[in-house]
């Protein structure tokens, strides 16, 4: 494996501050940039510096995951909030050390998991129901009815850059205004409110005086307009929502308002931006030059390629989403999104539920026991395939066992189902957004394990840098809060960019292109394999207890009748 520490020349071009000029930017501190970090599985505060973004303090709790059915996901949305308001409490005690106080904390950025879903009860600000997670299935159903209505499926590709999927908020909204009585008569009320989960966060910390989202999030809703940025009326009559249930849309960095909660140590304090995860690690890893792209490697993976400022629709299953927008008046920066739903999930299946793994981030040990897959396949679509291939028909497989496969070799397997995952992501991408993509960034997670990053760029044939921060995220939103006009703690110039924070950790391809092509076209055919396994029952009456009563009246009412029919003619003749 070829590996290289501190490497300053990326896709980034990242020029790197003399001890000098770090000397002085320790001196010139302008203020500190809270941010709140919502992902799926962890949420945190983080406080950073200006104008250099070094974290000093940083605290994360674990955030708990309801299923309570097979493809369905939940969360506690009031959960999330005690967990934003203790992180934001460890986090401030920690600023003594680093001769700070809370006061120093000029503002506060967000960013959030995408596309999950939360109502709630505008007059008590309790929600209807728990939220509904972005990789939930539930709305199956929901889905072959709008697409049976409008009779595609890429519909309102043209103006949303979605396809009609279980994955977008719309229809998350819609299932819950079908199958939710409380939401239902909370939407009749008109008290009913809706939105992604920096909403959510939003709304609580303001006391409900600011129902607001930004158009990273709400791009991802199935419900905006990418060209107006506005809540497309076409959209709203087909989901039958209504305008008024939902946020309004502002851009990435502005002053939205102060924070007023007493149940929030952060009250008092700014808010100034608000970024979708993926979108806020775009923008961490400095790839804001069209072609540059990153994967940030979690529970799932994320891939962005920035396209500028035109929106680029893809023919190949991908997504086209804002990548940000950073100002009122600034101008609007699109990306081409792919997203594999099981990435790390994989590995802590093998962990939790089949018991090959003790511990999931013993991952790398066990795969570097066996130099090869030993031509296993690992095809981990447990709730279907997401881009390119967008099945929800498609489960899971282990392909290609013998006798002779021992467990490292399924480990390997899974480590490697990530990587062609990615690559079939990136050959899409360097089809459409008429770019060449010479190198791919990575953070999240993930990304610790070193074989996992080799396999990487031996399986894609590209130059991997990892960014040392690991996760990119929290870092991005600080920079969209701290240059917000108002706020003024730096001036974000992507041609003229330092941060000395930004460091990589560099991974180069060690395989043949004979090879690459060879490993994976075996995996194209072990997708295949993995397509079409959900077969649609055909819909059976149900047996309830009312009409088996019926149904076991029969031959007594036949044996009835029958008898009165023959006395009727018994007495007639």
């Amino acid at each position: 494996m070829t590996e290289g520490k501190n490497v300053p020349n990326s896709s980034a071009d990242v020029p790197f501050r003399s001890k000098e000029q770090r000397k002085q930017s320790l001196i010139q501190h302008t203020g500190l940039v809270g941010v709140i970090d919502e992902g799926t599985k962890t949420i945190g505060f983080s406080i950073y510096t200006t104008p250099d973004f070094k974290e000093i303090a940083a605290h994360r709790v674990e955030l708990s995951v309801i299923t309570p059915q097979d493809g369905w996901y939940e969360q506690d949305p009031m959960e999330m909030m005690a967990s934003i308001n203790k992180c934001a409490v460890e986090a401030i005690k920690q600023l003594p050390e680093q001769g700070y106080s809370a006061s120093d904390i000029a503002t506060v950025g967000i960013t959030n998991q995408r596309e999950t879903t939360i109502v709630w009860d505008a007059v008590t600000g309790k929600p209807l129901y728990n939220a509904i997670v972005w990789k939930d299935i539930r709305t199956s159903s929901t889905v072959e009815q709008i697409v049976a209505k409008v009779h595609d499926a890429n519909h309102f590709k043209q103006s949303t850059g979605l396809p009609i999927s279980t994955y977008f908020s719309a229809l998350k909204i819609r299932w819950l205004k079908d199958n939710v009585p409380e939401v239902r008569q909370a939407c009749r009320e008109k008290r009913c409110k809706a939105g992604t989960v920096d909403s959510w966060i939003v709304w609580n910390l303001t006391n409900g005086a600011l129902h607001i989202t930004d158009v990273t999030n709400a791009s991802r809703t199935l419900l905006m307009n990418l060209e107006t940025l506005n809540w497309d009326p076409v959209l709203l009559k087909t989901f039958a929502i209504k305008e008024d249930m939902l946020p309004t849309i502002r851009s990435c960095s502005e002053v939205f308002g102060k924070i007023t909660s007493d149940r929030s140590a952060l009250r008092g304090m700014t808010l100034s931006g608000i970024l979708g995860n993926q979108q806020a690690s775009l923008l961490g890893q400095m790839c804001v030059k069209p072609g540059q792209t990153k994967n940030t490697y979690r529970s799932g993976c994320f891939l962005l390629c920035n396209t500028g400022d035109k929106p680029v629709f893809s023919r190949h299953g991908l997504l086209t989403t804002i990548a940000y927008k950073l100002g009122p008046h600034a101008p609007t920066t699109y990306a081409l999104e792919g997203s594999v739903s099981v990435a790390g999930h994989a590995l802590s299946w093998l962990q939790q539920k089949v018991r090959l793994l003790p511990d999931s981030r013993e991952a790398e040990k066990y795969a570097e026991a066996v130099p090869t897959s030993g031509d296993v396949y690992f095809v981990p679509a447990f709730t279907g395939l997401y881009a390119p291939y967008w099945r929800q028909n498609a489960r899971g497989i282990i392909i290609g066992l013998t006798q002779f496969t021992r467990k490292n070799h399924i480990v390997r397997a899974a480590l490697e189902s990530i990587c062609f995952q990615t690559r079939d992501i990136l050959e899409c991408m360097h089809q459409e957004c008429g770019y060449e993509i010479n190198k791919l960034h990575a953070d999240g997670k993930l990304t610790t394990n070193n074989l996992l990053m080799q396999l990487q760029a031996d399986t894609a044939g590209l130059p991997l840098f990892r960014s040392q921060l690991m996760d990119s995220t929290a870092f991005g939103a600080a920079m969209c809060a701290a240059q917000a006009d108002g706020v003024n703690l730096c001036k974000f110039d992507p041609g003229k960019r330092y941060y000395e924070n930004v460091h990589y950790d560099t991974f180069l391809p060690t395989t043949t292109e004979q090879e690459r092509e060879e490993r994976y076209g075996k995996w194209k055919r072990a997708v295949e394999r993995s397509l079409g396994w959900v077969i649609k029952q055909k819909k059976t009456p149900k047996h309830t207890e009312e009409n088996y009563r019926m149904v076991s009246s029969l031959p007594a009412s036949i044996f009835l009748i029958s008898s009165f029919a023959m006395l009727v003619h018994s007495l007639k003749a």
